[in-house]
């Protein structure tokens, strides 16, 4: 079950990045990114809300918020602050580069997580899983060639650099995801990270988006800026909940959830008419067959 819920997570994902990149496109971040924690945030009030006055209503389910102290609020927090960083510089990152390029160095993630999996939590790579390591690996660097096509260096290009910081920092998030799936309700979790990021967002965009405003990028509103919170929304749901399972293991369903390439590669490719995209599906393959070896050797 927490393996299919990690496959509708991946899919929610994939489109999720495509109404992001759409956002995005000649759009001020900052704003876009408040909006989405904001819309977020407006998806799990009434939850929160239900739960804590009218318990009796969602009492038994999965939608169920139970209450708690500073003693968990504080951990959250601390998701809340991990996530918004990751999300910062996936923006500006996105914003700035092809889908097609993006989508692969995020397909990294899994890879980043399984080593910090055996760093942290002690776990050891098999054969197949350095296979998968080796493979991801070399995918990002032939992704490095595909970019220079487009006028992209990898090694000075500052968005790559953005990009790969918030893989970094997602990376970080799923770990720390696997830590607090252990002790809280996924979804006590994943209300509270969405309201505390949007109060985290707005000193942030009024102290460094609202005094420039006139001077930057102009924020235009798009009923895909909804769609980016709903589909984010539902992904991540998907995503506590598989972890929520016993048994239940971060490093594939890390590795799954970064399955949502195939989707956004394939939506840059029709809508965004990304170029140079048979290079990068040579790279893409490389980092899905990665993933399968991956998945071989922690069954």
């Amino acid at each position: 079950m927490w393996l299919l819920l990690a496959f509708l997570s991946a899919m929610l994902l994939g489109f999720y990045d495509v109404f992001k990149k759409q956002s995005l496109k000649g759009n001020a971040v900052l704003p876009v990114l408040f909006l989405n924690t904001l819309f977020s945030s407006l998806i799990f009030l009434p939850f929160i809300f239900i739960s804590a006055f009218v318990p009796q209503i969602l009492d038994g389910t999965i939608f169920n918020v139970p209450v708690a102290g500073w003693e968990v609020h504080k951990y959250i927090i601390v998701k809340s602050f991990i996530v918004l960083s990751s999300w910062v510089f996936g923006y500006f990152g996105m914003k700035h580069l092809p889908l097609t390029i993006v989508g692969p160095i995020n397909a990294t993630r899994p890879v980043m997580v399984l080593v910090g999996a055996m760093l942290i939590f002690g776990e050891r790579l098999n054969l197949y899983q350095w296979v998968g390591v080796l493979l991801a690996v070399c995918s990002f660097f032939m992704l490095s060639r595909s970019g220079k096509k487009e006028g992209i260096d990898f090694k000075h290009d500052k968005w790559i650099y953005f990009i790969v910081i918030a893989a970094i920092m997602g990376a970080i998030s799923g770990l720390y995801d696997k830590y607090l799936m252990t002790r809280f309700n996924p979804m006590l979790v994943q209300s509270w990270y969405n309201v505390y990021q949007m109060f985290i967002m707005c000193p942030v965009l009024m102290l460094l988006w609202w005094p420039h405003r006139k001077f930057t990028t102009p924020f235009h509103w798009s009923w895909t800026i909804v769609l980016i919170s709903i589909f984010l929304s539902a992904a991540d749901f998907a995503y506590f909940y598989a972890l929520s399972f016993g048994g239940s293991m971060i490093s594939i369903v890390s590795m799954v959830r970064r399955s949502s390439v195939m989707v956004s590669f394939i939506c840059g490719a029709l809508f965004f008419r990304e170029k140079n995209l048979k290079s990068k599906a040579i790279d893409l393959i490389l980092v899905l067959i990665g993933m399968i070896f991956l998945y071989l050797g922690t069954k």
